[in-house]
């Protein structure tokens, strides 16, 4: 007797041949992982379930996988918008006053959005992880998180824009043990649903020394290295006047460049280094919504993926990107890459869903559990209706639509029930889990209070934005 059988669906499930399609098809759960897989016909013929669910005229797709995503910032969502110097004159403002608690609280609602969109997994790499890992456990999310690590002493709002940042060890020594911390108490917690990885910030904000010592850790703990790598123009400049290196030479020679790391963005990685990257071994996850609004630039997928499928597709960060929404990621990377190589036929949507799910999956070092709908891996499944206006109408013969529909009309919000480890965390769009309208009254009430701070401040704040909002377009 299985516990769940979603009967009646349009499958895409992964594996196979393309995107392992199957019309009228069922999956069967038990526990927390995929029991039965096939045509509905078959299935029921030799399975029974607790309970059904009746999935005619909706497509069931693996979970959706987040792979990168800044939680603890999500309070800040859109207050850094359209302006340079994103980091230091954006954010840091807000930062600089900031707790704790507002990380927190800002944290839940951007992993409740993630989850009504359909993502169950959220690879989260951020500050005050040790509380905001308890989130994660509340929703039920699968989470693949990391603390930051760095050794910047002072906020970056006191360095001027291409200063060289002052490293102080005792500060790296905090953080690393934070992240130390995590990975005892939390890798592997909740049945697996809990894994950590280590989390050097990125190359230019950590002494050599400190990041030899986290690669001899993460063989230790057996985990992976998490880390922004050429992530644009600020970290080129710091790395070539500290080390007379770009990036991703400068890690090579360090031996860092393995199928440990998982390197994020190469906003500003050219094509040989991008190659490098992939022939190495490394996984790559690329952010276009959020590198595209902050930099103006197209990350170089193009340049990896002939020669690695560990790629994956991540939101990023709420106050870069203003959504964490794997729909919307999925669409922006086939767009923008579609604009750069000025060819249609560039990264069709069958290949940004495979992003957004077994290739994610692999990028992360999960494809083992997760990514695709198959026996025996972990039971994390969305049910999206189809019976949408944006979604109409669904034609099957003599071309199937469904897959570009769903990467380019859809929104997220025709994802009507969400399964995370067998368990029902949405349903008919309502959260199973955690009190969705308390979790944004608190954050709207943190939010407030911080930006109470942050005016007594303001005559420091140097952000376009003030220019802005004082000429009525804001």
């Amino acid at each position: 007797m299985l516990d769940i059988i979603i009967t009646n669906a349009t499958l895409i499930t992964m594996e196979g041949r393309g995107l392992g399609i199957i019309e009228n098809g069922s999956v069967g759960i038990k526990g927390n992982k995929i029991a039965a897989v096939g045509r509905t016909d078959e299935i029921r013929r030799n399975h029974d379930a607790h309970r059904l669910i009746d999935a005619t005229g909706k497509v069931v797709v693996p979970g959706l996988i987040d792979a990168h995503f800044h939680s603890a910032i999500a309070i800040l969502r859109g207050v850094a918008q359209d302006i340079n110097n994103w980091l230091q004159e954006g954010i840091w403002p807000f930062i600089k006053v900031m707790g704790k608690e507002e990380s927190v609280r800002g944290s839940l609602v951007n992993i409740i959005e993630g989850v009504k969109a359909g993502t169950t997994t959220f690879c989260d790499f951020d500050y005050y992880m040790n509380d905001i890992v308890h989130n994660h456990i509340k929703v039920g999310t699968r989470a693949r998180v990391a603390e930051t690590v760095n050794e910047i002493q002072d906020r970056i709002d006191s360095f001027a824009p291409g200063e060289l940042y002052e490293f102080n060890s005792s500060v790296g020594e905090e953080k690393l043990q934070n992240n130390i911390r995590l990975i005892e108490e939390f890798h592997g917690a909740y049945n697996g649903r809990i894994t950590c990885l280590f989390g050097p910030q990125a190359a230019d904000m950590l002494s050599t020394e400190l990041l030899l010592e986290i690669r001899e850790l993460a063989e230790k703990y057996e985990t992976m290295i998490y880390m922004h790598v050429a992530q644009g123009d600020r970290e080129m400049n710091q790395m070539l006047k500290r080390y007379g290196r770009r990036s991703i030479p400068f890690l090579d020679e360090m031996g860092y460049l393995d199928e440990k790391l998982v390197t994020v963005h190469l906003t500003c990685a050219d094509p040989d280094e991008t190659r490098l990257v992939a022939e190495r071994g490394c996984s790559y996850v690329v952010c276009s919504g959020s590198i595209g609004l902050l930099g103006g630039v197209v990350p170089p997928l193009t340049d990896f993926i002939p020669y690695s499928s560990k790629a994956g597709l991540g939101t990023d960060q709420a106050p870069g990107n203003n959504c964490s929404n794997m729909f919307n990621e999925m669409k922006l990377t086939a767009l923008f890459n579609k604009c750069k190589a000025k060819d249609p036929t560039v990264m069709p949507a069958w290949q940004v869903m495979k992003l957004a799910t077994i290739g994610a999956a692999k990028a992360i070092g999960m494809e083992h559990e997760i990514g695709s709908i198959k026996e025996g891996k972990k039971a994390d499944v969305i049910i999206i209706g189809l019976e949408q206006p944006n979604l109409c109408p669904v034609i099957t013969e003599p071309v199937r639509n469904i897959v570009p529909n769903l990467v380019y009309a859809a929104s997220g919000r025709e994802v009507e029930t969400v399964i995370i480890d067998g368990r029902v965390v949405m349903e008919d769009r309502e959260m199973k889990t955690v009190d969705e309208k308390q979790a944004i009254r608190e954050a709207q009430k943190a939010a407030d209070e911080l930006a109470k701070r942050v005016c007594k401040t303001a005559p420091k704040i140097h952000s376009s934005l003030l220019r802005m909002m004082e000429e009525g377009n804001l």
